[in-house]
């Protein structure tokens, strides 16, 4: 399904959930709609469904404004993040409720639904109640009765929220996995940018009713359009002097202008670790968390307070030592526009007097 959404805005007293929002959607994409809460991310999704009514702006499906076409004839399937499941009905019976109301006969019905448990992963639990599974099992029934009347859009609020850590990496991969088998449009919202960056083919950054940004997730990591978007993805230190850093002076060339550094530009470490000492700036090590697989590592350079990682392989450093910190490059960023800036030293080194 081709969709595209056109100037779409919606209010709620005096608040403005949606302002202006524009984009297109290809067929078989899954797209995530990631933001802060409150930001607008859900009243998108439930003016696709049809259970809210944009302000203004168009909705078209294929071509075919539907803004007044109610949620039962726009072909979509809606997860909720509660589930949304009939308590009283067994799993089958919740995955052919969609194929009832459709009147499809008793054999078409068993031969989509018994599909659906095998496809989900439910085989054996059909006569199951609700309250008989775990909340993994529960949110798969949700994906198949949203799946079973063959919808051409599948949206998706939330639908990991209410699921314990462990299983919910489980399911992300499962519902990547199975969306690209099917090839059915989807959009899912979360505030989970891990969840977003893993599962969808393309991120939509929605702040303050805004689109701030759409694109692949890696093009969305690495080229940020907005301040927002990149201080947003990922972790970062915001750094209003960057040209007070070794190798980053030309920065004073413009004005109004903030950096952002993220933890994998940045090394940090003693002095022989280096080959190129004169672009490493003198720093004390502020904080030091386990991260698992690395250190997670704060690091005060003059007044400012960097985030970066170290390698459990190499020699561990303390809280209060004094190291050598070397920044390869960051983001600038002034009102209308952003770019990267290289450490020009460790191109063009200061030579080292003997």
């Amino acid at each position: 399904m081709h969709i595209e959404v056109n100037q779409l805005d919606k209010h709620f007293g005096d608040f403005h959930a949606v302002h202006d929002v524009s984009f297109k959607i290809e067929k078989g994409r899954l797209i995530g709609l990631l933001g802060p809460s409150g930001g607008g991310k859900t009243s998108i999704l439930r003016m696709l469904a049809g259970l809210e009514t944009p302000d203004a702006g168009d909705i078209l499906f294929h071509g075919k404004r539907v803004n007044d076409l109610p949620p039962q004839e726009r072909g979509i399937g809606f997860v909720f993040q509660n589930y949304a499941l009939f308590k009283h009905m067994t799993v089958y019976d919740n995955i052919a409720f969609g194929l009832k109301v459709k009147k499809q006969s008793k054999d078409q019905i068993r031969e989509r639904v018994m599909s659906l448990v095998e496809l989900t992963g439910l085989k054996g639990f059909e006569h199951r109640y609700p309250n008989q599974l775990s909340g993994g099992q529960r949110q798969r029934v949700a994906f198949a009765r949203a799946l079973a009347p063959e919808p051409q859009l599948l949206l998706l609020d939330e639908p990991f929220a209410a699921i314990d850590a462990k299983i919910r990496q489980e399911l992300r991969t499962w519902l990547k996995d199975m969306i690209e088998r099917l090839g059915i449009t989807s959009i899912f919202v979360t505030h989970d940018q891990d969840e977003a960056i893993e599962v969808a083919d393309e991120i939509m950054i929605i702040n303050k009713g805004r689109l701030e940004q759409k694109g692949t997730p890696w093009d969305i990591y690495k080229n940020p359009h907005t301040q927002f978007v990149a201080s947003f993805i990922g972790e970062s230190t915001i750094v209003s002097e960057v040209h007070k850093l070794k190798g980053f002076e030309d920065a004073a060339l413009w004005s109004n202008t903030k950096a952002l550094i993220r933890p994998e530009y940045i090394e940090v470490g003693k002095s022989d670790e280096f080959s190129i000492i004169s672009a490493t700036e003198s720093g004390r090590i502020k904080n030091i968390h386990f991260r698992g697989s690395e250190w997670m590592i704060e690091v005060q350079v003059g007044d400012v307070t960097l985030i970066t990682y170290r390698s459990l392989e190499k020699d561990a450093l303390q809280p209060g030592e004094e190291v050598n910190v070397l920044v390869h490059r960051a983001y600038l960023f002034n009102d209308t526009d952003s770019w990267i800036i290289e450490n020009k030293l460790k191109e063009d080194p200061m030579p080292v007097h003997i």
